[in-house]
């Protein structure tokens, strides 16, 4: 039986932090065996001068950090943060429906950025990167953007919306760079990384 290529992970107990289903899923798919980690809250805050594409990775290094002193030698820590990034602003999370209403009204008929940043650490070492895409949607009528919000109120996603749901199936136009990068995890880059623990 052929080996998996990351098998050096099996001196490791993986663990990650983070309560998102896409985060789960996407590292599911790589084969790799991970444990979630229990709720930690993490002020979110960021410095008002840095560079927006730089939060994310920023981000995910404070939720790495925040866990790194209730870690064990053997664990391997996985941290994200993912941010949509339009005409210089950052679309969070939506505190309600009628934010998501607003949101989906903004990034139709443009193109967005969407970063995700990943910290890896374990006792010894860590690295933090950040991977970027481009998301074009198209022309979103009323009555799709009012469709999509009813019936999956996306207000646990960045920008209002899920690539895999189905405004990314009908909305969006074109993708520049990783698709699973938008859906929350840049998988091929995370696997490069993961090789070199």
């Amino acid at each position: 039986m052929a080996r998996n290529p990351l098998e050096n992970l099996g001196r490791y107990s993986v663990v990650l932090a983070s309560h998102s289903p896409r985060r789960r899923e996407l590292l599911s798919m790589m084969a790799i065996d991970f444990d979630i980690a229990n709720n930690i809250e993490v002020d979110e805050s960021y410095p008002d001068n840095m560079a927006l594409e730089d939060v994310a990775g920023y981000l995910s290094y404070k939720k790495a950090y925040a866990y790194k002193k209730q870690m064990l030698p053997e664990q391997l820590l996985i941290t994200a943060d993912t941010t949509v990034i339009l005409d210089k602003e950052i679309l969070g999370k939506p505190a309600t429906d009628e934010d998501a209403v607003e949101m989906l009204r903004k990034i139709s008929g443009k193109t967005h950025k969407v970063v995700t940043g990943v910290t890896i650490v374990t006792t010894l070492r860590s690295v933090t990167f950040s991977v970027q895409s481009e998301v074009t949607f198209g022309d979103l009528t009323e009555e799709m953007i009012q469709y999509y919000v009813s019936r999956f109120h996306p207000t646990d996603k960045a920008g209002a919306y899920g690539v895999q749901e189905w405004i990314g199936a009908v909305g969006i136009k074109d993708i520049s760079g990783s698709y699973y990068n938008v859906m929350g995890l840049p998988t091929h880059r995370l696997f490069q990384e993961l090789l070199k623990f």
